[in-house]
C-alpha cells in the first residue's frame, strides 16, 4: 500500500504533487492538534521539496473531539493551468475542423468562391455525401503525415470526390493525376487497371507529391498552385518576381486564372465546412470510423463472385474499387481490394466456405499480330465479345504483344502473372484488305526466309500453310500468302514482260496513254486506302 500510494504521488505533475503535499502535512498536522485539549497555535508548513517527498509510513488512529468544530476546505483557482480537451470528435467535420493548419486567405476571389458554392447547396450535397466513403482514410493519412487537414478538402476542387472524373487535358481520379505525373510516382495505368483511380494508391501519392512540393517551396498555397500549374511554372514566376524586386507569395506571382482561383477555391470550401450554418448548407453526417477494410485476395477473382460472397452490388464494389477496368482482379497487380466495413468479414467469411471457380478469366498475350476475327478464333469467342470485353473498336487489328482477357479453358487456367497484371498493354493497327497469294519458294530457302522476303510473319505463313515455322522448302514449291492487296498489285506488275517484237510495239505505241492512266490510278488509289477486313 506504502508503494503504491509513493508511486501514485510520484506519477503525478509537479504542482499537483507540491499541493498534494501541503495538504497532507497539514492535515496531519490538524489531527495531531485535536487529540490535546488546548491545541496550540497553528503554524504555517513549510512545504517540502518535490524531489524529497517521503509519504508517512502509518498513521495513527485518532477520534475527533466532538467539541470541536473543523475548519471549511479552502479552494484555489487553477485556471492558469490549461488542460487540453480529450473529448473524441463528435464526427468527421469536427475532426477535420481541429486539424486546420493553414493560413486564411482573404480577398474578393474568396468571397466569389464562397458565394458561388453557397448558391449551389445540392452540387454541395452530392460531393460531401459522395467524400464519405473515402474521406476518413485521407484524412487518417494526413494526421499520420502531420499534414494540414485543409489538404483533405483538395479533391472537392479537383473532382468533387469522383474517382471516374477524367479532364479535358487527361487528368483522373480523385486527385486528378496526369499520365506522366502518375507514372512517375508508381500509379501504374495499363488496360486492365488505372492506379490513378485507386483509393489509397492515389492518396498516397498525392500526399507524397504535395510533401515534396512544399519542401521545395516552404509555402502551402505555393505548393498547391504548383500541383495544378506545375513547379516549374511556379518556380518562373518566383524567379520572375524576384528579378523585379518584387514579393514572391502566392497572391503576387502572375499565374493563370484556373490557378489564380485554386487556393481561393479550397479556402472557401474551407470556411463552409467550418461554419456551415453561416452560409446555409447542410453537411451530410460522417461518423470518425472507417468506412471500408482492407481484403488481400491470394488468387485472381471475378468482380461478380466477389460482390456475391461480400453480399453487395457490382456497381458498389466498383465505387470502392475505381482503378478496375476488367471483370476479374488480378491478385499479381491488385492484391487488396476495399469493401464496406462489415461486408469485408461476410466475404473472408464465405470465401472460406467457397467450393466453386474462383475466376472465369485469364490474360492471353497475342503472339503475331492478327485480326479480331482470328484472335477471337483462338480464344474460343465470338468476335463481338472479344472486341466487347477489350474495348477494340472497329477496323483495327491487334499487334503482337497485346494483353486481352479472355475465358479461361483447360488450357489457360492458371492465374494471370505479375509482369502481365502490371504491363499489360493493347497495341492497335488498322486492317488493310488482305489478298490470297501463291508465291514460289527459292532454292535453298526455307518458310522464315520466305516470309521475311515479303515482309509477313513466319507465324502467319506457317498457320496460312499448315507448316512448322522453319520448315525447309523445295525449289518452285507454291506457298500461300495473305498479302496487302497494293503489295500484291505491285508484285504482279514486276513480272517480266516477254522480249517480242508485238510486246516491244505495243509498249513503244502505248506508252504515251499508259503513263497518264498510271498516275490517275495511283491517285485514285491513294484517296481509297480505307481500311477493311481481311478477305481469305
Amino acid at each position: 500500500m506504502e508503494k503504491r500510494f509513493l508511486m501514485t504521488l510520484l506519477s503525478l505533475p509537479e504542482h499537483s504533487r507540491r499541493w498534494l503535499t501541503t495538504a497532507g502535512t497539514a492535515l496531519v498536522l490538524l489531527i495531531s492538534g485535536c487529540a490535546t485539549t488546548l491545541p496550540p497555535e497553528p503554524t504555517a508548513p513549510t512545504p517540502p521539496q518535490a524531489a524529497t517527498v517521503t509519504p508517512p509510513k502509518s498513521l495513527p488512529s485518532y477520534r475527533l473531539p466532538s467539541d470541536i468544530p473543523l475548519s471549511a476546505i479552502g479552494t484555489s483557482d487553477t485556471s492558469a493551468h490549461g488542460v487540453a480537451s480529450l473529448d473524441a470528435p463528435s464526427d468527421l467535420w469536427d475532426r477535420i475542423r481541429r486539424g486546420f493548419a493553414m493560413p486564411d486567405l482573404q480577398g474578393e476571389l474568396v468571397r466569389d468562391r464562397e458565394q458561388w458554392y453557397a448558391t449551389r447547396p445540392d452540387y454541395i450535397q452530392r460531393m460531401t455525401e459522395r467524400s464519405s466513403r473515402y474521406l476518413f482514410h485521407i484524412v487518417e493519412e494526413i494526421e499520420r503525415r502531420n499534414m494540414p487537414m485543409e489538404l483533405a478538402l483538395l479533391p472537392f476542387i479537383e473532382s468533387a470526390f469522383n474517382p471516374q472524373a477524367v479532364s479535358s487535358a487527361r487528368a483522373a481520379g480523385m486527385w486528378q493525376f496526369m499520365p506522366a505525373t502518375g507514372e512517375s510516382f508508381d500509379l501504374r495505368q495499363n488496360v486492365f487497371r488505372d492506379d490513378r483511380r485507386d483509393v489509397l494508391a492515389s492518396t498516397r501519392a498525392a500526399l507524397d507529391y504535395l510533401q515534396q512540393l512544399h519542401g521545395r517551396f516552404g509555402d502551402w498555397h505555393l505548393a498547391l498552385a504548383a500541383y495544378n500549374w506545375g513547379q516549374g511554372n511556379v518556380n518562373r514566376a518566383i524567379t520572375r518576381n524576384q528579378r523585379l524586386g518584387m514579393p514572391t507569395s502566392y497572391t503576387d506571382l502572375t499565374m493563370p486564372a484556373e490557378t489564380r482561383q485554386y487556393v481561393p477555391k479550397l479556402q472557401a470550401v474551407k470556411n463552409i465546412i467550418a461554419r456551415p450554418e453561416a452560409y446555409n448548407a447542410t453537411l451530410p453526417l460522417i461518423g470518425n470510423h472507417p468506412f471500408f477494410d482492407t481484403v488481400t485476395l491470394q488468387r485472381d477473382m471475378d468482380v461478380a463472385v466477389i460482390s456475391r460472397l461480400a453480399g453487395i452490388s457490382e456497381a458498389d464494389f466498383r465505387v470502392l474499387n475505381p482503378s478496375l477496368k476488367q471483370p476479374m482482379v488480378m491478385a499479381a497487380g491488385t492484391p487488396n481490394i476495399l469493401l464496406p466495413w462489415d461486408n469485408a468479414v461476410i466475404f473472408e467469411d464465405n470465401l472460406s466456405k467457397h467450393t466453386g471457380p474462383l475466376a472465369s478469366w485469364t490474360a492471353w498475350v497475342v503472339p503475331t499480330t492478327m485480326s479480331v476475327a482470328q484472335a477471337a478464333s483462338r480464344v474460343g469467342m465470338s468476335e463481338s465479345e472479344l472486341r466487347s470485353v477489350n474495348n477494340i473498336p472497329p477496323r483495327m487489328q491487334v499487334r503482337a504483344g497485346s494483353s486481352l482477357l479472355v475465358p479461361r479453358t483447360d488450357k489457360r487456367n492458371g492465374d494471370v502473372p505479375g509482369h502481365v497484371a502490371d504491363n499489360a498493354q493493347l497495341s492497335l493497327q488498322p486492317e488493310v484488305t488482305l489478298a490470297r497469294t501463291t508465291v514460289r519458294a527459292r532454292q535453298g530457302e526455307n518458310l522464315a526466309r520466305l516470309a521475311r522476303r515479303y515482309g509477313v510473319s513466319p507465324v502467319s505463313v506457317a498457320d496460312w500453310n499448315k507448316l512448322a515455322v522453319n520448315a525447309p522448302l523445295k525449289a518452285g514449291q507454291r506457298i500461300t500468302l495473305l498479302l496487302p492487296k497494293r503489295a500484291t498489285m505491285a508484285s504482279s506488275a514486276r513480272k517480266p514482260v516477254k522480249n517480242t517484237a508485238s510486246a516491244s510495239k505495243r509498249k513503244t505505241t502505248t506508252a504515251a496513254i499508259r503513263k497518264p492512266v498510271k498516275a490517275k490510278a495511283a491517285s485514285a488509289s491513294s484517296k481509297t486506302r480505307v481500311a477493311t477486313t481481311i478477305k481469305k
